[in-house]
């Protein structure tokens, strides 16, 4: 109290004055009908830009729940999608009259969030925050609306870790989408916006700007999955098959939301094919 008093001391001149200046701008604006009109109006345009801003700052702030509410909204439709194209996702390679019943493969989607990631190593991993509890498992592929991103590897209760298609061991069985010549593809290691489609016979027609879908041979991704498109085609002298280099349509450097990627018939087909290798 005894502060707020010496204050007041220090600063009554000043302090008085503001008293005065907002009288007299009280009486100013009050009696004057210029001058009225004149403050109604700017003090409209403040308001108003502050209400803008405010605004603006509370739609930032719910971008996080709208974000995830439509992450979650898109793996929905995309698990009700599979009952009606049989597998073949949707991007922009593809006309609505090839989203027939191509396949019997049917998948689930789950929504997941990336809470870790990288990029600039040569074994890169991401971790979802979704584990288990929500029916996570490993060997589950994990996808966005834009491509192909990795293979759930490792589950806990409520976290699991992905191996990202940015890392020099996996191999992913993709094909040409407009041929359907299959190969398998990799990351060298480089630059995390490339990845390299191998095996790929020399008569295979193959052009800049095809793309490079998933091919559907496995449990992990359903067939159609966009992961890029060719950016470079090499055959070196006397080799039968191409290097195509694919330009990926995933930034890896900006991935936040994502959807796994579960095949309901997957384990039935692992069986199989195992009794085939113990045969």
């Amino acid at each position: 109290m005894r502060n707020f008093f010496r204050f007041i001391e220090k600063y009554h001149f000043f302090l008085l004055f503001l008293v005065f200046e907002t009288l007299a701008l009280y009486l100013v604006v009050n009696y004057n009908e210029y001058q009225n009109k004149t403050f109604i109006s700017t003090s409209g345009r403040f308001t108003a830009s502050i209400l803008e801003i405010s605004g603006s700052l509370k739609n930032y702030f719910s971008l996080k729940k709208s974000n995830d509410e439509l992450s979650r909204e898109n793996a929905f439709l995309r698990t009700q999608l599979q009952a009606y194209t049989g597998g073949v996702q949707p991007n922009n390679y593809f006309s609505s009259k090839e989203f027939e019943i191509l396949s019997e493969d049917k998948f689930n989607f789950r929504q997941a969030k990336v809470v870790n990631n990288s990029v600039n190593k040569k074994y890169n991993y991401i971790t979802l925050n979704k584990g288990s509890k929500k029916g996570l498992k490993p060997d589950m592929g994990v996808i966005t609306a834009r491509g192909l991103v990795g293979v759930v590897q490792n589950v806990s209760s409520h976290y699991s870790t992905a191996i990202s298609l940015l890392h020099t061991r996996l191999k992913i069985s993709a094909k040409l989408k407009d041929s359907n010549f299959f190969g398998s593809l990799e990351w060298d290691g480089k630059s995390y916006r490339h990845v390299y489609l191998n095996e790929i016979p020399s008569h295979a027609p193959v052009n800049i700007g095809e793309a490079v879908v998933t091919s559907g041979y496995s449990t992990i991704f359903p067939e159609g999955i966009l992961i890029g498109t060719i950016d470079d085609i090499n055959l070196g002298e006397g080799e039968g098959f191409y290097k195509i280099k694919v330009k990926l349509s995933v930034d890896f450097k900006s991935i936040t939301y994502v959807e796994v990627a579960e095949k309901i018939t997957g384990l039935e087909q692992k069986a199989l094919e195992k009794q085939n290798k113990d045969d």
